[in-house]
């Protein structure tokens, strides 16, 4: 009983170990195992005689379809869940890694991590504009854009509960230093007045952003003027004059200052200009690299939660997929018996049922993956950011995702296939024979 004990649990460890290795398989392994098992198949007699079993064994699917749909059910419901959980980390990341680039620089108080616990004094923004590798526009202005960021309540459109949105001042220059950020509606806000330009997506998200629109934030009146697009994290701000933000919340210094630089060369020599000058105790580095770093921690979790979520599902399905091959087994015991007799030998009908569960785990694979994409694929949400406050996103189910949502579900038919087929192959064929 010991041995026994001791060697089902080496199997289900070993078994652990080969599916995890075949998820993390990239597809160029995975296809050569693939064309592998193809060519066994074809070129071999073995091979061959598994296939004549698989063709009978589908070729009874139908009379069997209700126990195999709780295999093609359950396997859909786990990659669905997956594919969809990772969708919304990758689409986040997505944003985030969209913002900005490599040629324009953030500059924060030495050590800050985020705007809202960064302060720099409005007299190091002229010692900024001297830096060598600070571009300048059309007139000869320096390329930089003092800004204020404030964390205000919104209500949400989706369940009417307070969020926290972005309320981001900046001056004239911002409009050329970030120069994704087109105007779509409305106008831009004029500077001196309570005026605000909304995000696309938080217009999305957030109630009473319509153009013409009033809202109260700081106990003061503010009118929506005008929506922006901008294809990034920025879509999800509201946009006014920093002057009158700094005077409304009673700001006396600047918690960033973005920069546009002459070329991936110009920020080099920009960030060493900086780091030079000793009244200059600023951190710098690219607006990619700032925004792309915000979203590591959350997308690493939903990562995990994701994979642990469809890991516990996985589990569930599959039982789900060893007790309905186990039960066709049993009904077909005089068919494989049968089978047996006549020449087929225990490889052949193992590969015959491992097919048969592999061919309901792919097309349970390809179901959850296509409920997947077509509910979650571009689906809006808003999540909490570095800011503290709501960042708005899509998810992104991404072809990426959809392989390896389709390597779960054939990695759950080869576990829930096998010890049914075992078990098919090892049964005497006197005994099969003889069940009615």
């Amino acid at each position: 009983m010991k041995k026994q004990w001791l060697g089902n649990l080496v199997s289900v460890l070993l078994l652990a170990v080969a599916l995890v290795v075949w998820i993390i398989l990239p597809w160029p392994a995975v296809l050569a195992v693939v064309a592998a098992v193809v060519l066994w198949l074809l070129l071999t007699r073995s091979g061959r005689l598994a296939l004549a079993a698989t063709r009978i064994g589908v070729a009874s699917l139908p009379q069997r379809w209700g126990a195999s749909s709780v295999v093609v059910v359950g396997i859909a419901g786990v990659v669905g869940v997956l594919v969809a959980m990772l969708a919304m980390g990758q689409g986040f990341q997505a944003t985030l890694n969209s913002t900005g680039d490599e040629s324009t620089a953030i500059v924060l108080r030495g050590g800050s991590q985020a705007e809202t616990n960064s302060v720099i004094t409005r007299d190091q923004v002229p010692l900024l504009s001297t830096v060598p590798g600070v571009a300048k526009d059309a007139q000869g202005k320096p390329m930089i854009s003092p800004e204020l960021s404030q964390v205000v309540n919104l209500v949400s459109k989706g369940d009417g509960t307070d969020v926290n949105a972005q309320f981001r001042g900046v001056g004239e220059m911002a409009w050329a230093v970030h120069d994704k950020v087109k105007i779509t509606e409305g106008r831009r806000f004029n500077p001196g007045l309570r005026e605000i330009v909304v995000g696309k997506g938080a217009q999305g998200q957030f109630r009473g952003l319509e153009v013409g629109k009033t809202l109260t934030l700081g106990n003061q009146q503010w009118t929506v003027v005008g929506v922006f697009n901008s294809g990034d994290a920025h879509d999800s701000e509201l946009w006014t004059d920093a002057e009158t933000l700094a005077n409304t919340y009673q700001r006396s210094a600047w918690q960033s200052i973005t920069v546009r630089t002459d070329g991936e060369a110009g920020f080099k020599q920009f960030k060493a200009g900086v780091a030079a000058d000793p009244r200059l105790k600023l951190d710098v580095e690219t607006t990619k690299a700032y925004y792309a770093k915000q979203g590591g921690g959350l997308n690493t979790l939903i990562k995990v939660l994701g994979t642990v979520i469809g890991a516990i599902m996985a589990v569930g399905a599959v039982f789900g997929a060893l007790n309905t091959m186990y039960a066709a087994v049993a009904t077909r015991a005089r068919e494989i018996a049968t089978m047996r007799a006549i020449g087929f030998r225990g490889v052949p009908v193992v590969t015959a049922i491992m097919l048969e569960t592999m061919l309901l785990a792919l097309i349970g694979g390809l179901l959850g993956g296509l409920v997947a994409w077509a509910i979650f694929n571009g689906y809006s949400v808003s999540t909490i950011g570095s800011n503290f406050s709501q960042v708005v996103f899509q998810f992104k189910v991404s072809p990426e995702l959809l392989w390896s949502g389709l390597k779960w579900a054939l990695g759950i038919g080869l576990v829930g296939g096998l010890f049914p087929a075992l078990r098919a192959a090892r049964l005497p064929i006197t005994t099969a024979l003889r069940e009615t």
